[in-house]
């Protein structure tokens, strides 16, 4: 029985990790479409204007979303909120329906994930056995992981974009309004899964047992902390030493919390792994949007 436990965990988390590697994916691949659309307007307007004819502009490209974060937008709170509140709900709808949408193309990026996820699992014990586990040891790597925690990173989004709107610092507003974003986005999904496998911390009773009321996998301080370090390396992708802070901040606060005793190593990997995805998703989304013309879905 324990052997098909297993087995089951796996498969539903090869699902679970899929969900953010397919909603990724799929918005990337939108990119090029949007752009032959914008690409087409244009030709047509064109067109039209050099023929002398009074009739209507052509119709701009509609999308459901309006991630367009325009300056004077994003400097109201109130159109910002709702621009926010209905892309989250896109967000979730496409992290959680993307399994459906696994092709030959994708399947590599969530194996792999998978398989490691798996190996993890089987080796937690031994992982978390091999560390010190000292009361200097679980002191210092809480104190480490607060890097990771909400009541961190809010502040340094929020900070970001209000900078960015103080400066007139288009990639800093950016920066704090997807920050936002990826945040909540991780936050709702790594609350999701905690509540699904329920698993027991290291230092509760029946450490590592899935469904044992637990609330240990996956990571929230990984899958958080992962989600802003991604959206920000790939925000300065051509500033590779950035990314490298990024990533290298995150790494230690995903090691922090196994030091720490709150986390096995599947927990942070797994967390690590889905807020990448989810920051690079948030990214490419965004990116790949600013080729619509602007159509706002919010009324006034």
């Amino acid at each position: 029985m324990a052997r098909e436990a297993r087995l089951l965990l796996m498969l539903v988390l090869g699902g679970i990790l899929a969900s953010t590697v397919s909603a990724s994916d799929d918005i990337a691949a939108t990119q090029p479409i949007a752009s032959q659309c914008q690409s087409a307007g244009t030709q047509a307007g064109q067109v039209q204007a050099g023929s002398g004819e009074l009739g209507s502009q052509p119709p701009p490209v509609l999308d459901r979303r309006d991630r367009i974060f325009y300056p004077g937008d994003t400097e109201r709170p109130k159109p910002l909120l709702r621009k926010l509140f209905l892309n989250i709900l896109f967000d979730q709808e496409e992290i959680f329906t993307s399994p459906f949408h696994i092709n030959r193309h994708n399947a590599l990026e969530w194996l792999v994930p998978m398989a490691v996820t798996g190996g993890l699992i089987a080796s937690d014990t031994h992982i978390a056995n091999a560390f010190e586990n000292s009361r200097g040891q679980v002191r210092w790597g809480g104190r480490v992981s607060n890097i990771g925690a909400s009541y961190t990173l809010i502040p340094i989004v929020a900070g970001s974009y209000v900078y960015g709107a103080w400066r007139d610092n288009a990639k800093a507003r950016e920066i704090g309004v997807l920050g936002t974003e990826s945040l909540l986005d991780s936050l709702i999904v790594a609350g999701i899964l905690k509540e699904v496998f329920r698993r027991n911390r290291p230092d509760e009773k029946n450490p590592g047992d899935f469904w044992g009321g637990g609330t240990s996998f996956p990571s929230g301080h990984s899958i958080q902390v992962w989600s802003i370090a991604s959206l920000v390396a790939h925000e300065y992708k051509h500033k590779k030493i950035i990314g490298v802070t990024a990533y290298s901040l995150a790494g230690i606060v995903s090691a922090s919390r196994v030091a720490a005793q709150k986390h096995f190593a599947a927990d942070v990997f797994a967390g690590g792994t889905m807020g990448w995805f989810i920051g690079r998703y948030v990214h490419e989304t965004h990116m790949s949007h600013l080729a619509h013309k602007h159509s706002s879905l919010l009324l006034p």
